[in-house]
Formats: structure tokens, C-alpha cells, sequence
């Protein structure tokens, strides 16, 4: 049984789990996907033997519905995450999950709890997270016949825990995220197992996260984390190339057209030589997602070289698209784009 916290202090919470009342859930059987239904948040039921359990047939996503200047919750191109979800189930032989009620399951969700929807003032949001596993039983390695989709939320702070403040990055050539061919691509729960020793390691040492290269050379950026990377070099947004071994991130493309289209930045998907960044040609960098938003990259090491960025400030470039991002999905300056879904 999982209790609901009564009383939930909003303006001081963390990046964690804190239960909710409502989630939504709705089963694949027979080739199809059941209408689904907003039940009472709580464990479900899962054969030892399910797909999901032995051969980590799972994929997720990961949204925040945040709160507007006069109080409603407001969604940030919740359809982008739809798609994604369907692009991952493609790569691991899962049902496709028809966007629109995609769309309206996260919404129903988001309604039915809204009473844990961080203010807007609070620097918090409501997390929400679509899941989709192979619940079937299976033996031997093959997709499940039974799938859920379910979709739940609970509030949180920022990712990094001092919100808007630059991070310590190291880079890693012990470990690598992803290889080409592989699931890299995709929002799969396995992709993340791995790269929790890393974390915890890279933590021990005082950094906030490690920065991972490719897996052939050692030689180009991969990921930080769980977070897309971005540098600013030689007046030009970069960003590393998407060869199936990164996740394409919502953000990311946001942030690339907000740079393009409101700042008139350069913006190029390339190979980034690790290298580069210990020189002057690189001036700033940050990570996005949807957890960690736009968080300032305050230095990189590697070794014994250490790369400090702006006195370990975030930069210009980075300062001007956070705000304009956060704006946007505050529903606090004007969105041009039609990104965002306001929740009535």
C-alpha cells in the first residue's frame, strides 16, 4: 500500500518521489489498447516472468506540466513527447500508443492532481511520467504479448539542487552511454541502469554528473548524464550530432530554434571533439532536458585539465535562452511557436 503525503510543502521540495492521488492506466491485449482509466495512484500486478522484468522490455518519457501566472497548469509540447514515446516503442517491438490520447491521458492526469501542482513563484513544477512495459510473461527472448501504458506524476524542484547555478562536469573515458546500432536513441528503461555507477561516482569526486564521449573513439561528446549537451564555439551553437546514440531531446530542439529564431545564433549538430572545450574557442556550455531545463556547465575536467567558464557563471547565451525557455513554458511571455497547452 502507498501512502499519500497529506500535506506537501511545495515551495520546499526536492527532485524526488512523492506519491500523488490519480494515475492513468490502460492495457494492451489481444492487438489492442483497452480506452484506459484514471484510477487511484497505487502498486500494480506483475508476473515474475513479465517481458519487463527479464528482459527490460520498458520505455518511458518524461514532461512537466508547470503553473501560470494566474494559477493553471500549462503543458510544454506534450505532442513532441508522443511521438518520441512511439519512436522508442518502434525500436523495441512495443504497440504504438495513439497520440492524441496520449495527449489526453497526461492531461487527465495533470487535472486529477492538480493540488500538487508546485506555484509558479515556488521554482517547481509537476513531473509527469508516461511509461509503457512489456507486463506480459515471456520466456525467451522475445516482445511480450500484454503491455501497460500508464501515466503518473508528483511534484518536484529542480534536478540539480541549486536550480540556475553552474555545474562541475567530468569527463569520462572509463565508461561509455551508448553505441551505434544500439538503444541510445531511445527512452528506454535500460538505458539508465548503467550509468548509475558512473553518477555516483563522478558525485563522490565533487562533480555533478559525468560528460561521456563516443564509444568507438573516445574522442567526441555523447551525453552528460541524462541531459543533452551544448557549447557555444566560435559564435555558433553546438550541439553533438544525433547518430542513434543520443537521445533527441524536446528541449534541445526548442533551445535550437529559440537560438535561431528569436537570438539570430548559429546553431550546427556536429561532432565535438572533447578537446575543443579546453580552448578559447569554446566560451560557454549547458546541458537541457526536461528535468534539468537549461543548467549552466560552470566547469569540465578531465584528467588534470580543468576548463572554468564565465569565473563559473552562467553565460550570456545560456542566461538569455533560459529565460526565454522558462518563459515560455511558464506561460509568462508570449509563445510564438505554439508550444505550450494551457489546462482548464
Amino acid at each position: 500500500m502507498i501512502e499519500l503525503q497529506k500535506e506537501v510543502d511545495l515551495y520546499h521540495i526536492g527532485f524526488e518521489f512523492i506519491p500523488t492521488k490519480k494515475m492513468f492506466i490502460s492495457r494492451y491485449k489481444d492487438g489492442r489498447w483497452e480506452a484506459g482509466k484514471i484510477v487511484p495512484f497505487g502498486s500494480i500486478e506483475l508476473s515474475p516472468a513479465a517481458c519487463v522484468l527479464n528482459y527490460g522490455q520498458g520505455i518511458f518519457e518524461g514532461m512537466k506540466a508547470y503553473c501560470t501566472p494566474s494559477g493553471e497548469p500549462i503543458l510544454f509540447r506534450p505532442e513532441e513527447n508522443a511521438k518520441r514515446m512511439n519512436y522508442s516503442a518502434e525500436r523495441l517491438l512495443m504497440p504504438e500508443y495513439d497520440e492524441k490520447k496520449y495527449v489526453e491521458a497526461v492531461t487527465a492526469v495533470v487535472k486529477d492532481n492538480r493540488e500538487y501542482l508546485p506555484p509558479n513563484d515556488s521554482g517547481g513544477a509537476l513531473y509527469i511520467r508516461p511509461l509503457m512495459i512489456g507486463s506480459g510473461p515471456i520466456l525467451g527472448i522475445a516482445p511480450a504479448k500484454e503491455y501497460l501504458f500508464i501515466v503518473f506524476c508528483c511534484p518536484v524542484g529542480p534536478y540539480f539542487p541549486k536550480g540556475f547555478e553552474a555545474i562541475d562536469l567530468k569527463i569520462s573515458k572509463k565508461y561509455t552511454r551508448a553505441s551505434k546500432g544500439g538503444t541510445g536513441f531511445s527512452k528506454t528503461c535500460s538505458n539508465y541502469a548503467g550509468t548509475m555507477k558512473p553518477a555516483k561516482e563522478a558525485k563522490e569526486e565533487g562533480f555533478a554528473q559525468i560528460l561521456y564521449l563516443d564509444s568507438v573513439h573516445m574522442k567526441y561528446i555523447s551525453e552528460v548524464g541524462a541531459a543533452n549537451f551544448c557549447a557555444m564555439i566560435n559564435d555558433t551553437l553546438c550541439t553533438p550530432s544525433w547518430d542513434g546514440t543520443i537521445l533527441e531531446g524536446i528541449t534541445l530542439k526548442s533551445v535550437f530554434e529559440l537560438a535561431d529564431k528569436k537570438l539570430r545564433i548559429k546553431t550546427e549538430q556536429r561532432d565535438i571533439p572533447y578537446d575543443v572545450l579546453f580552448t578559447e574557442e569554446c566560451t560557454e556550455a549547458f546541458c537541457t532536458g526536461t528535468a534539468a531545463v537549461i543548467t549552466p556547465i560552470g566547469s569540465i575536467s578531465w584528467q588534470d585539465q580543468k576548463r572554468v567558464f564565465n569565473d563559473h557563471e552562467p553565460g550570456e547565451i545560456t542566461r538569455k535562452l533560459y529565460e526565454l525557455l522558462t518563459g515560455i513554458q511558464k506561460g509568462e511571455i508570449e509563445d510564438e511557436f505554439g508550444w505550450t497547452t494551457i489546462i482548464t
